[in-house]
């Protein structure tokens, strides 16, 4: 398994954890459902780099302590 692969299998771990009536905005891509942004993260599209980006944005920012000071 690539690196690629295990961020991805992350990402998607934390959007499972999602209750089912979340939604996200994506600026280009408008509002999705949780089933829209697994699958987007799935296929590995555009739409799909940007949920990862931002998910492992927020877990560095997490990691840093950035939310705590």
């Amino acid at each position: 398994m690539t690196l690629e692969d295990e961020i991805r299998q992350i990402v998607l771990a934390r959007l499972e954890t999602l209750p089912e009536d979340t939604g996200m905005s994506i600026g280009f891509a408008g509002e999705l459902n949780k089933q829209e942004l697994i699958s987007h993260v799935k296929n590995g599209d555009m739409i799909g780099q940007t949920i990862i980006d931002a998910e492992m944005q927020f877990l560095q920012a997490l990691k840093t302590g950035v939310f705590y000071e």
